[in-house]
């Protein structure tokens, strides 16, 4: 049996895409996120009209997101845009929609 180690930067990065993963977890933010690949910048109503989601709803996991770190907000007169903080979540999202793992 072979004995493999995992570097510490690697074991971090490991925590960081599990994280990430587990934030993502519900199809209304993966839905976030992949319109916010396409869009710059979304406000709360964009994304709600794009999603066909309820406000209230659509404001709940934006919240979730932002408090966790994935999404950067920017006020632009009444309006709260909303963005990814790193473009780099949109890569794991599409390395997994590119995988045939007998889904």
């Amino acid at each position: 049996m072979t004995n493999i180690t995992i570097s510490k930067d690697e074991v971090e990065k490991l925590v960081r895409i599990a994280y990430i993963l587990k934030t993502v977890a519900h199809p209304i933010r993966l839905g976030i996120v992949h319109l916010l690949e396409q869009h710059l910048r979304l406000s709360v109503s964009e994304i709600c009209e794009k999603l066909d989601t309820e406000q209230s709803l659509t404001s709940h996991h934006l919240q979730t997101m932002r408090l966790k770190g994935l999404l950067s907000v920017k006020r632009d007169g009444r309006r709260m845009l909303y963005s990814l903080k790193e473009r780099e979540i949109s890569l794991i999202i599409e390395c997994l929609e590119n995988c045939k793992c007998n889904m």
